[in-house]
């Protein structure tokens, strides 16, 4: 039997939504399971009606994206998860391909390469991803960015028993911390070099709008972790 693959989507306040879901209901792979979590909205939610009969729809008072995705893994029945942000698309063949992946090399956690979108869907760049000449590089990278977009990232089930959940004291830097922390707990990240998904820049994405919250929280996330993750880079032969 094909292994069940859940899609998360958080949702909050969010014109794109129905673009999104739509890219989630468009994939090739037949067992999907499909998760919009309403992180308490007041705008936008009649764009959800549509979908209603093919989703499951959770709603809940607001407490940021940790907090959303947390519910919908909680909520969730896959073998796999894969996290699509409401203003975001998935390419048709994204969950099929990188699972094709995941299980060739028995992968716990994967990430992908992406296309960068405008606000109208149109294509600005290309296969777009940091890439890095030896794992230790990419550990060591950690210390100073966050070289994994999360909404390219699929994880298997077992991530969480070893990992955990999202940090939801973290408003938005969950997803940086929780890559870190799947390093430090000996999770081999895998990358496929592949644009899977559409990612969406405009002038209301948070990365915009709380670029100096974000900074703030960035600082506090590596000032944490800097001294772990040299200590692993330099014990990687790699």
């Amino acid at each position: 039997m094909l292994p069940r693959v859940t899609i998360v989507i958080p949702f909050y306040n969010d014109p794109y939504v129905e673009q999104a879901i739509s890219s989630a209901l468009e994939q090739t792979y037949p067992n999907l399971e499909i998760i919009v979590v309403d992180d308490g909205s007041t705008l936008y939610q009649d764009r959800i009606n549509p979908f209603v009969s093919r989703i499951h729809y959770l709603g809940k008072a607001n407490g940021g994206t940790a907090s959303a995705l947390n519910h919908g893994i909680r909520m969730s029945t896959g073998d796999y998860i894969a996290w699509l942000s409401s203003d975001d698309l998935f390419y048709p063949h994204k969950i099929a391909r990188q699972l094709a992946f995941m299980q060739h090399y028995n992968s716990l956690l994967s990430f992908t390469a992406f296309d960068q979108i405008n606000e109208w869907g149109h294509v600005t760049a290309y296969a777009q991803a940091v890439r890095y000449s030896s794992q230790s590089e990419f550990i060591r990278a950690f210390s100073t960015c966050d070289p994994i977009n999360g909404c390219t990232v699929m994880f298997k089930r077992e991530l969480i028993a070893r990992v955990g959940i999202f940090d939801e004291s973290l408003r938005y830097t969950q997803d940086y911390e929780y890559w870190i922390r799947a390093l430090l707990s000996g999770v081999n990240i895998h990358f496929l070099d592949e644009p899977l998904t559409k990612y969406r820049w405009h002038g209301q994405m948070g990365t915009m709008r709380f670029r100096p919250q974000i900074m703030e929280e960035v600082q506090a996330v590596q000032n944490t972790f800097r001294h772990r993750l040299e200590a692993l880079a330099l014990a990687t032969p790699y």
